[in-house]
């Protein structure tokens, strides 16, 4: 198997100078590789879930289950440190993804994506975990919909939980990107004035729809008439909006979401306000990539930091 994936695992390598420095353990990342670039949420989740702390979480407080809205998957969990901090702090919503069909914030004694909340509690955010409605009961727009509820709900309420109603970053991981550039892209959406965030990342997303053909999952969720794909992308909103982005993807990622990734950052270099920050992932796959925060390797949250960093 390794003789078999040399060639890959050569391209990774030249694409990647300084790995012999990865944080990345070596069998890990022979075995990303052996998984390929293919979305395998269990065997990377097996991977994954012996580096992440289980429950109970040391210094860190969990409000499960708070509703945002009226549907039965209008959930959120809200992270906060056990002792309050002496300033507002930044606020980081996480939306999962799952093919618009499936997928949810949190699957019982899994640490996923709980690991990304205690990640942004320990890094100085209030952390925001929700979930939204699925297709195919709820097709387009249901999801960019949700993003609107969760940012009024945020933008409300998250200032008696210790954060900052002006600092809300909204953060989305494969169809979940796509809800977040959705909302971005839709200002029709907003139900807070200029889309009531300080910056959104989207992680292994799809931006523009009519570049490759639709898949069973997105013609769940936009339908099965290609000649509206172009008004439910978000390619063009994404340019046209001045709301900072963080555009990433994975070095595995199935190709298709690395030509989104590279259609999208050429695309953001005609905004009037500058190209969106962009990073690709070295090694990691489609699902390794959420799946490891909060270890060690902590390249692409590196780059999430940077980027709130960066935005004033």
């Amino acid at each position: 198997m390794r003789l078999a994936l040399s060639a890959l695992a050569a391209a990774v390598m030249i694409a990647s100078p300084g790995l012999a420095q990865s944080p990345m353990p070596e069998d890990l990342a022979w075995k990303l590789l052996e998984l390929g670039r293919v979305v395998d949420p269990p065997r990377t989740a097996a991977l994954y879930a012996p580096l992440q702390p289980k429950e109970p979480y040391q210094d860190v407080k969990a409000e499960r289950d708070v509703k945002y809205g009226p549907a039965d998957r209008h959930l959120l969990d809200v992270f906060t440190p056990e002792t309050a901090a002496s300033s507002p702090r930044p606020v980081l919503i996480f939306i999962h993804g799952g093919g618009f069909v499936a997928g949810s914030k949190r699957s019982p004694g899994s640490p996923f994506y709980d690991n990304i909340m205690l990640w942004a509690v320990k890094n100085g955010f209030v952390g925001v975990n929700a979930t939204y409605r699925l297709a195919p009961a709820f097709p387009w727009p249901a999801g960019a919909e949700d993003m609107g509820a969760i940012v009024q709900w945020v933008s409300e309420k998250i200032g008696e939980r210790g954060g900052d109603p002006a600092r809300i970053f909204l953060m989305g991981h494969s169809a979940g990107a796509i809800h977040v550039a959705s909302y971005v892209s839709h200002p029709e959406f907003h139900k807070v004035k200029g889309g009531g965030l300080a910056g959104a990342i989207m992680v292994s997303g799809i931006y523009d729809l009519t570049a490759s053909p639709a898949g069973d999952a997105e013609l769940a969720y936009y339908g099965s008439d290609p000649s509206r794909y172009a008004e439910r992308s978000s390619l063009q909103g994404l340019v046209a909006s001045s709301i900072p982005l963080l555009i990433t993807a994975a070095e595995l990622d199935p190709p298709r979401f690395v030509e989104q990734f590279e259609l999208l950052k050429q695309a953001t270099c005609k905004r009037e306000n500058g190209c969106a920050r962009t990073f690709m992932l070295p090694e990691h796959s489609h699902m390794s990539e959420v799946y490891s925060i909060n270890t060690p390797d902590t390249r692409l949250t590196n780059e999430v930091l940077e980027f709130v960093k960066s935005v004033k």
